[in-house]
């Protein structure tokens, strides 16, 4: 099964694959997620190594129950036939109410059939007040993508 748009990426097949990726995980779906990405995907996500669809389940399981509320927006950054680098910013909050915004950077590269081969992450997280949240839009129970209207990350400062 491929998942296009297919490698080698141009301007407008970058962004596209950038936004499906950013509406994938706003489901907060792990099976849904991980179907992205190749069998035997490596990861690296922040000092956490992974590698094949099964733990990247495992691990983005983990992750939505911990990082509660999560919001996520990606921006295309660079790209190169089967490569894209991604900057990203989402908010959620911890167990106890405190709100987080976690910005990162994100390398890809991909198989020929579009699934992702491999992901590696760097993030980093700042506690922010419940009131400077910037990544909000209605939830709609149907996958939680982000409205074409709402801000991006250069629109927004991040």
């Amino acid at each position: 099964m491929s998942r296009p748009p297919l490698p080698p990426f141009d301007a407008v097949s970058a962004a596209r694959k950038v936004r499906l990726a950013e509406d994938g995980w706003n489901s907060r779906d792990p099976a849904r997620v991980a179907l992205a990405y190749s069998e035997d995907s490596e990861w690296r996500n922040r000092s956490t190594f992974l590698t094949g669809r099964d733990a990247i389940v495992d691990f983005l399981t983990g992750k939505w129950q911990r990082e509660q509320d999560y919001r996520l927006v990606k921006g295309l950054w660079a790209f190169s036939g089967n490569r894209i680098a991604v900057r990203f910013a989402y908010e959620w909050h911890d167990a106890e109410g405190g709100w987080w915004r976690s910005y990162g950077n994100e390398n890809w590269e991909f198989a020929e059939d579009g699934t992702m081969r491999r992901r590696i992450a760097s993030i980093n997280d700042v506690a922010i007040a419940a009131a400077d949240r910037l990544l909000l839009w209605p939830r709609d129970g149907r996958g939680d993508r982000r409205p074409d209207d709402h801000p991006g990350l250069e629109d927004l400062g991040l």
